[in-house]
């Protein structure tokens, strides 16, 4: 396995942790939302200023960074729209219908040859998600139409967001991805804010032990959690991306079960091992042998054009 895969797999580990931080921290999930964004912003500002790789960078190119803030803050908050209608459960499944997506950009548009075990291991890591997460159909409200549309929304905006991130990180002239986080976590926290004010949304946060928490989540899921995924996003190919990150709904699942005691059955340990699985099975590439007569011929006969070897 590759340092870049290893490292998408850290940041998708540590970016799971972002439901338990949340849980701790006692504050509304939009406003939990915004200084994730604000205070990784805070977090990634002096960094990049200490490593000097704040530079003027080029028009078309913070357009794209522009865009890639804006679709991350607008995943965040149709993700959020969507739980309100559909529940926690559903809204994550449809969500990450990304990996559909990404694999479907990947062979398309980046002409990305997927072998046959990774098409396979899609599909049946997805069947374990939706066994992990359970959909509780009696908490669908009647509009539930809409939940699911702010679902798919939400999926949009995060191939969209992983799309134009791995565009500006295969660059050419690659801008430091501390810059490039840094200014996304910006644009993101201008989005959510302004949503925040029309709907009229707290900006308070209660205490220091909600401060603390809240910079927890901003370190470990928008900086460190995003570093290592940005640095390697362009490294490997984007359906192997979006099935990696399917890792995260997963393990937050697992974490609520060990930190807060959510209750669970024999079919949400099924859809872990399910998921786990399947996601081993799109990652793993077995190395391919020659056939062991090949190799023996190899060993036995001189080489035609190199008699002496």
């Amino acid at each position: 396995m590759n340092r870049p895969v290893i490292h998408v797999l850290l940041g998708a580990f540590l970016i799971s942790f972002s439901a338990v931080w949340v849980k701790l921290a006692e504050v509304p999930p939009a406003t939990s939302g915004l200084y994730r964004v604000f205070f990784g912003f805070l977090i990634l500002f002096p960094v990049t200023f200490w490593r000097r790789e704040i530079h003027k960078i080029s028009e078309p190119k913070l357009r794209l960074i522009f865009f890639c803030g804006l679709v991350f803050g607008l995943d965040l908050l149709f993700w959020h729209q969507s739980i309100l209608y559909i529940g926690p459960g559903l809204a994550t499944i449809i969500s990450n219908f990304q990996v559909f997506l990404l694999a479907i950009y990947g062979i398309v548009f980046l002409k990305e040859k997927i072998r046959l075990h990774f098409l396979l291991s899609i599909p049946t890591a997805f069947l374990g998600l939706f066994l992990v997460v359970g959909v509780n159909w009696n908490q669908l409200s009647a509009n539930y139409k809409i939940g699911i549309f702010f679902g798919l929304l939400t999926a949009l905006c995060y191939v969209a967001f992983l799309i134009s991130l791995r565009k500006i990180q295969q660059d050419n002239n690659r801008t430091s991805f501390f810059f490039t986080l840094m200014l996304i976590s910006f644009f993101s926290t201008l989005c959510m804010g302004l949503e925040m004010n029309l709907q009229g949304k707290t900006f308070i946060i209660p205490d220091s032990r909600n401060l603390f928490f809240l910079l927890m989540l901003a370190l470990f899921s928008q900086v460190i959690g995003w570093i290592l995924i940005t640095n390697a996003i362009s490294l490997i190919r984007a359906s192997l991306t979006g099935f990696i990150l399917l890792l995260q709904p997963t393990l937050s699942f697992l974490w609520d079960v060990i930190f807060f005691s959510r209750p669970t059955d024999f079919l949400n340990w099924l859809g872990i091992i399910i998921t786990l699985s399947a996601i081993y099975m799109g990652v793993h590439r077995p190395e391919e042998t020659a056939p062991l007569q090949s190799s023996r011929k190899s060993l036995l006969l001189p080489d035609r054009e190199n008699p002496e070897r």
